[in-house]
């Protein structure tokens, strides 16, 4: 808790997902965590406005980036890491269930023996309490599942960024009903953040302004462990799986899913056809 790193933020409206560079207090080492892939679904083009804010700022106050982080194979949004590391360098890591996540996917798209299920596509896998440097200081990889078998927390210094684990208090939590999620799971993997120091600084992926309320993105364990409306306040595991499973069974599957997850478990490479021009497929009913 000493070590307080600098975070900077960068809000995407079309996802509302929110990605970030954090730098060592103490050096010039950065690390950025669940970048975003532009993407006009429609016209079936990608571009990369959003990398390139980020790319900017790391190069604006000559920063050294080591790792790009996802914090999961995310299922409404397409990462841009292959992008900014070949701008910029660095490792591009994921946790080590991403086999898992492999596995399930590869069959949903029917995809050939050339897919590799193994995570080779990324250059380090992690297990839980794994730890890694982002120039002097620590950073530790929490194993948080229930929204997908892959979702890790990773705590660095102060700053902790919990991927779709949590949402904002006022905000709950994530979803539990994509392949390999779990609502009781999930409560597990809350309760493991909400171990943590009460000051400890968490970071969300995602808000939508609940109530018309200004995007957020920052709060602490003890904020989210007394105000957060799906666990906060005593709420038990079987009242939060009851909530959880009642309210996943009304939402619509998120407007980029087919092709977040074809490119998300690729390392944010985009699938090709056997010409090797870059190719979506739509599974029909397989989702």
């Amino acid at each position: 808790m000493s070590v307080k790193p600098e975070v900077e933020a960068f809000f995407d409206p079309s996802t509302n997902t929110i990605s970030y560079v954090v730098k060592d207090p103490n050096s010039s080492s950065c690390a950025v965590i669940d970048s975003v892939m532009d993407i006009d679904y429609a016209a079936g083009r990608i571009s990369y406005d959003h990398a390139d804010r980020m790319i900017a700022h790391i190069l604006k106050h000559e920063l050294m980036l080591e790792w790009i982080i996802e914090t999961h194979v995310h299922a409404d949004h397409l990462s841009a890491a292959p992008y900014i590391q070949g701008k910029l360098g660095g490792k591009i890591a994921i946790g080590d269930k991403i086999l898992v996540v492999q596995d399930v996917f590869g069959k949903i798209f029917n995809e050939g023996t050339e897919f590799q299920r193994d995570g080779s596509q990324f250059d380090a896998l992690l297990k839980d309490g794994d730890t890694y440097r982002i120039g002097g200081m620590t950073a530790v990889a929490i194993y948080t599942p229930g929204h997908t078998p892959a979702c890790m927390v990773h705590v660095m210094g102060n700053a902790a960024f919990v991927g779709d684990t949590l949402f904002m208090p006022d905000g709950g939590s994530a979803r539990a009903d994509f392949p390999g999620g779990d609502a009781a799971t999930l409560y597990d993997s809350i309760q493991k953040v909400l171990s943590l120091p009460d000051e400890m600084r968490l970071f969300m992926c995602h808000d939508y302004g609940p109530n018309g309320r200004d995007i957020q993105w920052e709060t602490t364990v003890g904020a989210e462990k007394a105000h957060n409306i799906h666990v906060g306040a005593g709420k038990t595991k079987d009242e939060f799986v009851r909530f959880r499973t009642e309210r996943d069974a009304t939402l619509s599957m998120p407007r980029l899913i087919i092709p977040s997850l074809q490119v998300n478990m690729r390392a944010g490479e985009m699938p090709t056809d056997k010409d090797g021009r870059p190719m979506l497929k739509v599974p029909v009913n397989g989702l």
